[in-house]
């Protein structure tokens, strides 16, 4: 069971629309331990998404995450903004010119964005950003991809959300909420929240593409 161009667009029209629906939740969440604009730029950066993919007619994936990064980069503001923009640079130069691909190559190539966002943001699980999400939910669909891409996916939402809720308990120690110190304890990171609705809505991408064609 591959993953496809058609799959990484219709998960970008899957965010967009619940990046509009939990909006308001998402701002709420920063307005806790950051700027309060976390849900007002995803949604500028997603919906710019959208626009570009009407626009152009994309014949890889690579073509396609490229454009993503470079709106997440130009779009998005906060700390979030590059973070993502490394993520989708890296996953895109390592699929290349691929249309269609495994899910073993897609769990490879989402390694190497996480390794591009840890790196440039000095993360790592435990520290309170989207890594704390990215890190178990892309580490459990790389240790199901031989199992079929629904167990794999299934697995990296499951992880995603534990991740998601972990956050919440922790104290920041990266990005403008560490200065919180101690305050930023019992809040959901807005950050690992959006990073949550990046992977369900890549997981229910291909789980509807799957079920049209059985």
């Amino acid at each position: 069971m591959t993953f496809n161009i058609r799959m990484f667009m219709a998960a970008f029209e899957k965010l967009d629309a619940l990046i509009e629906e939990k909006k308001d939740f998402l701002t709420n969440l920063d307005a806790a331990i950051g700027d309060s604009d976390h849900g007002i730029n995803m949604k500028r950066g997603t919906r710019r998404i959208l626009e570009k993919m009407r626009d152009k007619d994309y014949e890889d994936c690579g073509e396609l995450l490229r454009d993503v990064a470079m709106t997440f980069m130009s779009v998005v503001g906060g700390n979030v903004g590059p973070l993502y923009a490394t993520f989708f640079m890296k996953v895109g130069q390592k699929l290349e010119t691929a249309a269609e691909i495994s899910t073993e190559e897609l769990a490879d190539a989402m390694l190497e964005g996480l390794a591009g966002i840890m790196s440039l943001g000095k993360s790592s699980v435990g520290d309170k950003t989207m890594v704390d999400v990215m890190d178990p939910a892309i580490n459990a669909f790389k240790e199901n991809a031989s199992q079929g891409g629904e167990i794999a996916w299934n697995s990296a939402v499951a992880a995603a959300e534990k991740g998601m809720e972990s956050t919440i308990p922790l104290m920041s120690n990266r990005g403008r909420s560490s200065a919180l110190g101690e305050r930023s304890i019992g809040h959901q990171d807005p950050g690992a929240t959006s990073s949550y609705y990046l992977i369900s809505s890549l997981r229910d991408a291909f789980l509807e593409e799957h079920s049209s064609i059985d």
